[in-house]
């Protein structure tokens, strides 16, 4: 890519394409094109290459995609599949009719079998059953890559994949029914630790800024402190202990997504399909356990209540930690450990708070 590059990126707003403007913006890149998703829903063809047609973009970066966390995914079933083949579907395609030189498109750790074999090689895609909890949205995801591969051995494209593991940073999404686990681990926490500390004024600027979910935001009452109580205890959030869901057991690999926007144009700028293959890992090549992965947070917010496991509710894929060893072939390899990717996290979150007040 050149500097002057006119370059989409899909999804800009999310934590991964916000990511990604971020660095094209420190490296140099300004010729960027966006639209929010009330400007362009990419779910519908027309008007996705009306777009295309004219705004002919060179480079795009495909991070545009409906996600969740477990609850969100087993929840919303038809949704997660249908807005996230269509979004890949009708990009991918228009890149081709609109003569895009080349796409990336960002996939997930979810497209691997539930009881994959550790770590994750890329030749492990579809070798087994997929995690149920999450098949609708790994579904559109394989499909995306294939996309991208089947495009470019007929039509003779530059369509890259790349599939991040589980993610956290800025721009994350913060609303406990539908967040992933650091953010929702992250906010559980913080919301303890204010209940301990009866500041409550705090506690109701957090909730102006960020959904609570689960149908709470419309019962909870800001100015009654029994009821932001109450509710808070519904979900697992209390002065004393926090309610986690699963045993805690499950191993999950964390990449800090500014890690992961790194990647993204280090490949883009250096590495076509030929040398990536179907698609490339990005991740950390660490895991920890859940309950370890909550301790560390616990300290970093400084609650110093109890950790509780809600052993009815589901783990999830037992284990998603990926090979990475195609990537750093490359020389390329993550700078931001987990502690202290962390703790950028937290200083986020409560920044983007006291942003408003």
């Amino acid at each position: 890519m050149n500097k002057n590059s006119k370059i989409y990126v899909a999804g800009h707003r999310g934590m991964v394409g916000s990511a990604i403007v971020r660095k094209l913006k420190e490296e140099g890149y300004n010729n960027l094109v966006f639209r929010t998703s009330k400007e362009l829903d990419l779910r519908r063809q027309k008007d996705t290459e009306e777009f295309f047609e004219k705004e002919r973009p060179e480079y795009v970066f495909l991070a545009a995609a409906k996600v969740g966390g477990i609850l969100a995914n087993s929840t919303y079933v038809a949704e997660f599949i249908y807005d996230n083949i269509m979004i890949a579907a009708n990009v991918i395609n228009s890149a081709y009719k609109f003569g895009v030189k080349k796409l990336l498109n960002l996939g997930s750790s979810c497209i691997y079998p539930r009881n994959c074999s550790q770590p994750m090689k890329e030749e492990y895609l579809l070798s087994g059953k997929l995690e149920p909890t999450n098949e609708p949205y790994a579904i559109a995801k394989i499909t995306a890559i294939k996309l991208c591969k089947y495009y470019n051995e007929q039509y003779g494209t530059n369509f890259i994949s790349v599939m991040p593991t589980n993610l956290y940073g800025p721009n994350d999404n913060f609303n406990l029914e539908t967040a992933h686990v650091p953010a929702a681990l992250l906010r559980k926490f913080h919301l303890a630790k204010l209940l301990k500390e009866e500041n409550f004024d705090s506690i109701k600027e957090d909730m102006k800024k960020y959904p609570i979910g689960f149908g709470l935001d419309k019962k909870i009452n800001l100015e009654d402190e029994n009821s932001i109580v109450q509710n808070l205890e519904k979900i697992g959030i209390t002065k004393n202990f926090v309610l986690i869901w699963g045993t805690g057991e499950a191993y999950r690999e964390f990449l800090y997504v500014d890690d992961l926007a790194n990647a993204c144009l280090f490949l883009m700028d250096r590495y076509n399909f030929e040398d990536i293959g179907e698609f490339i890992n990005i991740g950390i090549g660490k895991d920890v356990k859940i309950k370890e992965f909550a301790e560390m947070i616990k300290e970093i917010v400084g609650f110093d209540g109890e950790i509780r496991y809600d052993i009815s509710k589901p783990d999830g894929t037992p284990r998603k930690l990926l090979d990475i060893s195609r990537i750093k072939k490359f020389k390329w390899q993550p700078r931001i450990s987990l502690k202290e990717g962390i703790k950028k996290f937290y200083d986020y979150y409560r920044n983007s708070i006291d942003r408003d007040l």
